[in-house]
């Protein structure tokens, strides 16, 4: 039987291999879980990134694949809660890894998503990159260590993560890359995703100006290469996930947050190819 790390995630198209696109739970915030399945489907999208948050639905697999199946809505990655403000759920830090790991094989996605670690995170950080290629292939999924940024504090940077907030430089076999938070350490996306190469295996499709917050622009509204680093991937063979990780919070009037999920769908088909089809699941 095939692990989600080894079933493939896309159809070819034209001989070149289809690139999802998933919507992200923290695009529908603070909508529901419920509601990023449904938004989803009723966009088109090819599936569904879920955040693991205080929301028990976000911890419960078996409420996870019932949903995937009403909405028709694969579940294509996890993404541990290791935020600051999830750190109250399932407790110590590896056991947050373990159990995302373990959720993501049991719901059948291939990706788990994880920040770096906290400094003080004494016992974790030291060994953090051995320790998720090992409980990764224990649970037969991907484990992609996503890029952060830099704390500043009164104009200093204050060292936050360990070893770093960049991921490129690290041992980490599998990465995700993030724009918003590209924006705010000052880096090009397009010339890092260049830079991992294969080792890239996840996609937060969002922007930012680089003005010191976390903005999570609809993509074209920052100052990151989003168009051309899409349509890099979809040249460069990638197999892995572009999840829409945009914030909506401000949607006011009624359809405005499904505009812009739709807005942003169709940015990143556009880039992508137009043909971008999950296998098994036709867009509307």
């Amino acid at each position: 039987m095939e692990s989600p790390a080894d079933m493939p995630t896309s159809l070819p198209s034209s001989g070149h291999a289809a690139i999802p696109v998933a919507l992200s739970s923290a695009s529908v915030y603070p909508l529901s879980v419920h509601d990023t399945f449904a938004v989803a489907h009723d966009l088109g999208y090819d599936g569904v990134e879920i955040m693991v948050t205080n929301s028990q639905v976000s911890q419960d697999p078996d409420s996870l694949k019932e949903l995937s199946e009403r909405y028709q809505q694969p579940i294509l990655a996890i993404h541990a809660p290791t935020l600051l403000l999830t750190q109250q759920v399932w407790g110590a830090a590896w056991t947050k890894i373990e159990l995302s790991a373990a959720m993501a094989a049991e719901v059948g996605a291939a990706t788990v998503v994880t920040h770096p670690p906290f400094r003080w995170q004494t016992g974790y950080a030291e060994n953090f990159a051995e320790g998720v290629q090992a409980l990764a292939e224990q649970y037969g999924v991907t484990i992609a260590v996503e890029n952060m940024y830099p704390w500043r504090v009164r104009g200093r940077e204050a060292k936050a993560y360990l070893p770093h907030w960049n991921p490129v430089p690290e041992p980490y076999e599998n990465v995700t890359w993030d724009f918003s938070h590209a924006a705010i350490a000052g880096m090009d996306s397009f010339e890092q995703i260049r830079r991992l190469g294969k080792r890239l295996r996840h996609v937060h499709l969002t922007d930012g100006t680089g003005n010191g917050k976390d903005e999570h622009l609809l993509p074209g509204e920052g100052t990151q290469r989003c168009a051309e680093a899409l349509s890099y991937l979809a040249g460069a063979g990638f197999t892995g996930v572009v999840a829409v990780e945009v914030s909506t919070r401000k949607a006011r009037g009624p359809g405005e947050r499904e505009d812009q999920l739709k807005q942003t769908l169709e940015f990143a088909r556009e880039h992508l190819g137009p043909k971008a089809v999950l296998a098994g699941h036709s867009s509307q």
